[in-house]
């Protein structure tokens, strides 16, 4: 006899319903502290840095108390004991599968902890700042020690309920579903030997690019106008009545933001005007990213990107793979010279473009050329793995650091603004965070591949100052499947083919051979 599943099919999706109604909630208070964060960092007075403290560990706790409440804990019990369960469809199940991530996760974590983390990096953050314009890590060394003792307790809670095989794991899965410390030291280790081996050719090659002539004196009034330009030209609105975006400087280049209202920065230097442009045209691809998830999703867990790894392949492609190629700058380089004053008149083209793409080993992260910026990468993962793992401590890391880059670049770190405290993130706590820039460029590669086999005339479509077909295509490809797969099984569907160094280091060699004539 067959069973009837319409009533109890019924009854499912009303507490389905009701989940997801608590899913938006949630949401909501998160884009209020992304908000708050992003106010702490752009336009909030000094003085208020106490108060914002006290500000962010209180939606902390608020988003903590809605995350881990009884009533979500007794509708995933529900659903996924329901009769009619395999009735929900993928994207339903999904969303189940997140929330009850996301629960099984918070419910673990003491609020005492959520909240005490909240305050600590925002004032961990403020430290930082003033560290780095004094040059002085012992100013920033306590503050850092007492976040990083906060993680550590996370990491450890985490490490049981995620099931993962050490705590640095169990950071790295915050960033990276699914991804090991052991799965990214074997990715790195491929990896960082084809880096080295373009970096010799590089170094050997008969041609040599000069970045010196980068170096002309542009107003940051006149970078903001070069920004809004980049921005219209990969179709992020800031300056029209519905606008969704918009640009302004902090000390560190960030994204913020959710669907509707993604914001960006930027960092103005008078005499090095390629520093804001790439970050731009980096962030940019962050928030086209946001801005383009499946608007059907909105407020959902699917609604999301799918990790930080793919949201660095977004901001790496559209910086990198577009605008440092011949094709994108054949068409920009005339508005660049139009809106600097001609400040470039006397540099040809190509002599421009070979010198934004010049190799050379570098101490800043952010200003790292494409092939070497992964070592930088790596350093960190390295460094971060260990401190996690309690064999270094804070104090060691200075002298850590700059070892590292005199034996992975060559370079000789002068103070400590330059070096350890250069990025913000171990400021935030963010730690598992920095190996995803590799991976997103590592996906970026893949992606490039699949691309030129969709749409063989991209680069003439980007030589005429049209970016919105491969827009599209990244759109369909990889924006608007949100969170529906987790990042090995997107890159697979997307590429056919699980995560592979070979096409980002072939793309890399390709340029290079281009750029340095070997």
């Amino acid at each position: 006899m067959a069973i009837n599943m319409a009533e109890p099919a019924k009854a499912l999706k009303s507490d389905y319903d009701l989940l997801m109604a608590k899913a938006k909630d949630i949401i909501i208070i998160g884009s209020i502290q992304s908000l708050a964060s992003w106010d702490m960092e752009t336009k909030m007075p000094p003085k208020g840095i106490k108060q914002r403290s006290q500000q962010l560990a209180i939606l902390s706790q608020i988003e903590h108390q809605m995350t881990t409440s009884s009533e979500i804990g007794t509708l995933l019990s529900k659903i996924e004991k329901h009769v009619a369960y395999e009735t929900l469809n993928e994207l339903q199940k999904r969303n189940v599968y997140l929330m009850k991530k996301q629960y099984d996760e918070q419910t673990k974590l003491p609020e005492k902890l959520v909240v005490e983390t909240a305050r600590q990096q925002a004032l961990t953050i403020d430290t930082w700042k003033k560290a780095k314009t004094a040059k002085d890590f012992s100013m920033f060394k306590p503050e850092l020690e007492k976040l990083l003792a906060l993680r550590k307790e996370a990491a450890k809670i985490l490490m049981k309920v995620k099931e993962t095989r050490t705590p640095y794991d169990a950071l790295i899965d915050i960033f990276e579903p699914r991804m090991t410390s052991e799965m990214i030291a074997k990715i790195f280790g491929e990896l960082r030997e084809g880096l080295v081996k373009i970096i010799k050719k590089c170094a050997t090659a008969p041609e040599k690019p000069q970045a010196s002539i980068l170096m002309r004196k542009i107003p940051p009034s006149v970078q903001q106008k070069i920004s809004n330009e980049l921005a219209q030209f990969i179709d992020y609105d800031v300056k029209s009545p519905k606008a969704g975006g918009r640009i302004d400087e902090t000390e560190h280049p960030f994204t913020n933001g959710y669907y509707d209202d993604v914001r960006i920065t930027t960092h103005y230097y008078e005499n090095n005007p390629a520093s804001s442009l790439f970050s731009v045209l980096h962030e940019g691809g962050h928030a086209i990213y946001e801005q383009n998830l499946n608007p059907e999703w909105l407020y959902q867990p699917v609604g999301m990107g799918a990790s930080l790894g793919f949201h660095e392949s977004q901001s790496r492609f559209v910086e990198n793979i577009i605008g440092r190629s011949r094709e994108f700058w054949t068409y920009f380089y005339p508005k660049l010279n139009l809106l600097a004053s001609n400040a470039f008149s006397d540099v040809a083209l190509d002599d421009f473009v070979r010198a934004i793409n010049q190799v050379k080993p570098s101490k800043i992260r952010v200003e790292a050329d494409e092939v070497t910026y992964c070592l930088h990468i790596i350093i960190r993962f390295e460094i971060e793995r260990e401190l996690i793992a309690n064999k270094i401590a804070v104090a060691d890391l200075p002298e850590i650091w700059n070892r590292k880059y005199h034996d992975y670049l060559g370079v000789e770190i002068q103070n400590d603004s330059e070096g350890v405290m250069q990025d913000i993130h171990w400021a935030s706590g963010y730690y598992g965070y920095f190996p995803t820039y590799a991976l997103g460029n590592i996906y970026s590669g893949q992606l490039l591949t699949k691309l030129r086999k969709d749409i063989p005339i991209w680069q003439d479509q980007i030589r005429t100052g049209d970016f919105l077909q491969v827009k599209k295509w990244l759109t369909e490809n990889v924006h608007q499947h949100g969170n529906l797969y987790d990042p090995a099984d997107l890159i697979k569907r997307i590429t056919g083919e699980s995560l592979n160094v070979q096409p980002y280091l072939k793309y890399l060699d390709e340029k290079c051979a281009w750029i340095y004539g070997y």
